[in-house]
């Protein structure tokens, strides 16, 4: 159901893969809710992926960019600011990728080459975006900037590895910059700390089908879907959050609250 929440509003959205993606789905409902915007991906992302359907469905142009390059990045602002006829309102930055972590490299046993390709990669682009956007003056005054994270920046889980560090110079980059482009240009960045998701991504870490279901068990309200990810987002693109900055959101079901709960605590009951 539509409430035509950004009717008139412009904006980019970063890393929609798949249908499973998050990115993808809030694409969907930001059309649904009457945005227009452009969709971007890194190259090899796009060979790979299925935007052209998702661009299709959204009638959005599709702009590659490398979100590590900043001369890409720079393209994909100005040209979207022309595409949608002026300046934006809202970008998503879904963006997350290990190369430890994909080749199972423990925590303790790290190539650092591919950790620095890590926190270039899922965090130094949200940097590289906000700096880009600000020197373009590409956003419109209670714009918003969404950053996707996981509680794993402030909690251990293991298996989660750089990626861990990598949320964790997110969430701090938003605070950094959310303040300096809230004094500048009333432009508000946030991150969403969202449940253990069955994206492509989140799948590729190891033990997920394992963690997905405690955490299941755990939150009160159970895990958060991407759908209810997307409708989250929505709001936070909208007018009713324009005094939101500079927040780490949990989305989890309760999860980040609760110690223990009964369902697990049966399990260890003899």
């Amino acid at each position: 159901m539509s409430n035509n929440l950004l009717k008139g509003k412009r904006g980019i959205i970063f890393g929609a893969l798949d249908p499973n993606s998050i990115a993808w789905k809030v694409a969907q409902r930001c059309h649904e809710e009457g945005a227009q915007f452009t969709l971007t991906n890194a190259p090899v992302a796009l060979r790979l992926g299925a935007i052209k359907e998702l661009a299709a469905q959204c009638k959005a142009e599709v702009v590659p960019a490398d979100a590590t390059l900043v001369p890409d990045l720079e393209n994909l602002f100005s040209k979207s600011v022309e595409l949608l006829g002026g300046k934006l309102d809202f970008v998503l930055h879904s963006i997350g990728m290990s190369p430890n972590v994909r080749k199972n490299r423990p925590y303790t046993d790290l190539d650092y080459d591919y950790f620095h390709k890590t926190l270039d990669i899922s965090a130094l682009s949200l940097h590289k975006t906000l700096q880009t956007a600000l020197k373009l003056d590409a956003m419109n005054e209670w714009g918003s900037v969404v950053a996707l994270t996981y509680i794993a920046s402030q909690r251990v889980f293991p298996d989660y590895g750089d990626m861990a560090d990598a949320k964790s110079v997110l969430e701090s980059i938003t605070r950094g910059f959310g303040y300096q482009y809230g004094k500048s240009k009333k432009v508000r960045i946030n991150t969403i700390s969202q449940s253990p998701t069955k994206t492509t991504a989140g799948t590729g870490v190891k033990g997920f089908d394992a963690f997905f279901n405690y955490a299941d068990l755990i939150s009160p309200l159970g895990n958060a879907s991407a759908e209810a990810c997307a409708d989250y987002t929505i709001m936070m693109f909208s007018d009713y959050t324009r005094m939101v900055t500079m927040q780490n959101l949990f989305h989890d079901g309760g999860f980040s609250y609760t110690g223990v709960s009964r369902e697990v605590m049966d399990k260890f009951t003899s």
